[in-house]
């Protein structure tokens, strides 16, 4: 943490500035105090947020609706449609310009979901859900009337290959969604956090022996609580981008 008075950079479980040798048994207990209080203020937002969220919701579904499907479904479905038209019926570019134009269009909308509605990664999934269902269903509807043949699949291969690049755009969507709630709210947490660890983490830095001082320990469960703050989502955004690219380049690598 830094010094109050100087600024420096100090141990968390420092009682005296190396720098300014300033006392901070006083200061340091108000320091964690605060770091606390603006914990539970951001957490107590997040919760205003996602129940302004559901009163927006319920007070006019019409309008709800219609603005969040307008935005985060029918714009990038449109975007997916254009740029499959382009790719595979204009140009006969290769595939892969279509795998990646349709990881990186659903991205932004998953993070504006978030940034600007306050929408979790349930909703994200749901709405990227739609998005590929709308957007799959328009690209069969281009192909089939520019070549003459049914809009749905013909066989198994077919329905798995299009139901695989389908999840592809909903995890793309997902993956812009968990990442913007990484870099708005857990990331600024994490550096910011202080004070005790919770019990859980304690529960963790005993296991990793017991025989050190408290503040050895402290500092300890304070790393694994940091930690497992981040990794998590962290892994999730991993994961859910790691599943889009397969997904999506899986038809063209082959089964």
């Amino acid at each position: 943490m830094e010094c109050p008075f100087c600024a420096e950079t100090i141990k968390d479980e420092a009682t005296v500035c190396k720098h300014c040798s300033r006392d901070l048994r006083v200061v340091i207990p108000v320091i964690h105090e605060i770091q606390d209080v603006v914990a539970e203020l951001d957490r107590l937002q997040r919760r205003l947020d996602q129940v302004n969220t559901s009163l927006a919701m319920f007070d006019r579904p019409v309008r709800f609706l219609f603005l969040n499907g307008g935005i985060y479904v029918v714009l990038p479905a449109l975007l997916l449609i254009a740029a499959h038209y382009l790719v595979v019926m204009k140009f006969d570019w290769p595939l892969l310009y279509l795998r990646i134009a349709s990881f990186l269009i659903p991205l932004p909308f998953g993070m504006a979901a978030y940034a600007l509605s306050r929408i979790g990664f349930r909703g994200a999934f749901g709405l990227g859900a739609l998005t590929a269902a709308l957007s799959v269903l328009g690209m069969l509807s281009v192909v089939s009337y520019v070549d003459g043949t049914p809009i749905l699949p013909a066989n198994f291969r077919e329905w798995r290959e299009t139901v695989e690049y389908g999840l592809s755009i909903a995890l793309s969507f997902l993956t812009g969604n968990i990442l913007v709630i990484l870099v708005l709210w857990l990331l600024p947490n994490t550096i910011a956090s202080g004070g005790k660890p919770s019990a859980a983490a304690y529960r963790a830095a005993r296991m990793l022996g017991q025989h050190v001082g408290e503040d050895t320990m402290r500092r300890r469960a304070r790393r694994i609580q940091d930690l497992m703050q981040t990794v998590g989502p962290l892994a999730g955004v991993v994961a859910t981008a790691a599943g889009s690219i397969y997904t999506g380049l899986k038809g063209m690598l082959g089964p």
